[in-house]
């Protein structure tokens, strides 16, 4: 137990039992408990194992390498197409987390087997991701801009093209790149 994230217990009112529930499980494995993006983060050898996090329609315990997990019982969730390596599995009453009790257990173990064994999820390339006509375009017609762009961590790009791409229409495309500019050019991610 990790006196730094009892303020994550502490604070909490909506999942409050929950929260508690799958802290006593996730402290049953001997994992060490840190606190990380606001969050209890259940880590092995330094490495991010799983996280308890909240939302108003359910609580969850979130598996950084999910996408490499058997899931035998058919629990795990992937939060949205975009999301390539992570899965949840969401808990909407204390009495479900107590139902399947042996069953988290069970899959924190074979998060922490999959960590030992160095598998790493395959992600998507940049290129892979949808380039919207709209920021295709820019980067032609400005090179400054393109490098820019190029010199940005595969994660910042791909970030920015979802965010490009999500908007249905063109004009709404437009208004975000054109606000997105400024920080390219600086180097800085969407959500830095």
């Amino acid at each position: 137990m990790n006196q730094k994230v009892d303020f994550f217990f502490d604070k909490a009112i909506q999942w409050k039992e929950e929260f508690e529930k799958l802290r006593a499980i996730a402290l049953s494995t001997e994992l060490v408990e840190d606190l990380k993006w606001g969050c209890p983060c259940y880590t092995y050898e330094g490495k991010n194992i799983f996280l308890i996090h909240g939302f108003k329609e359910y609580c969850a315990l979130l598996f950084f390498k999910g996408a490499l997990m058997k899931d035998p019982d058919q629990i795990l969730i992937q939060q949205s197409e975009n999301v390539q390596a992570a899965r949840q599995i969401r808990f909407t009453d204390l009495q479900q987390i107590a139902d399947l009790e042996k069953n988290i257990q069970a899959y924190m173990f074979e998060a922490v087997e999959i960590e030992e064994s160095g598998a790493k999820v395959e992600m998507k390339k940049t290129k892979e991701f949808e380039m919207p006509d709209e920021f295709q375009s820019k980067l032609d017609n400005d090179s400054t801009l393109k490098k820019d762009f190029e010199a940005l961590t595969p994660g910042r790009q791909r970030a920015y093209l979802l965010h490009f791409s999500s908007a249905k229409q063109s004009k709404t495309r437009e208004a975000r790149i054109e606000k997105c500019i400024p920080q390219i050019r600086n180097g800085i991610g969407l959500k830095d």
